[in-house]
């Protein structure tokens, strides 16, 4: 399957904080994470603790869900993107590259004691407003 086209991952480029829905046994939960973009990979890369609810909730389910938005108050600049893939830890080759794309963008996640976690988007959905109230780019197949 082909990368989204250049304007989402531009978006998705321009942000750095994602929010990541996981759910197991009907317990959702929502939280925020430091990411970057891998555009040859088409993967987003984020580091988190093992013991949080999210990773526990991967562990039992890679199946996720997530945004990244722009906040704005003006209804024509709207943007943002929605997607769901899958979140696992990344394979060794693809773990190096990983690891030092994010480090050079976070250089103070040396310090943490977290593991490093990918998500491959399988959808991606933009609303972006500027080229029409509503507008959406469709990217993948949604489950």
């Amino acid at each position: 399957m082909d990368n989204p086209e250049k304007r989402v991952v531009d978006f998705i480029k321009e942000h750095h904080v994602l929010t990541l829905a996981t759910c197991t046994e009907n317990n959702p939960w929502c939280s925020n994470c430091f990411y970057i973009y891998l555009e040859d990979e088409n993967c987003f890369v984020f580091t988190s603790d093992d013991k949080t609810k999210h990773v526990q909730h991967v562990l039992n389910n890679a199946h996720v869900a997530g945004s990244v938005v722009l906040e704005t108050n003006t209804v024509g600049k709207i943007q943002g993107v929605q997607f769901n893939g899958t979140m696992e830890r990344p394979g060794k080759e693809l773990a190096s590259i990983a690891k030092k794309s994010y480090l050079k963008r976070f250089p103070y996640a040396v310090l943490m004691k977290t593991s490093l976690w990918v998500l491959k988007p399988t959808f991606i959905k933009m609303t972006d407003n500027r080229l029409g109230f509503g507008k959406k780019l469709i990217w993948g197949k949604e489950k």
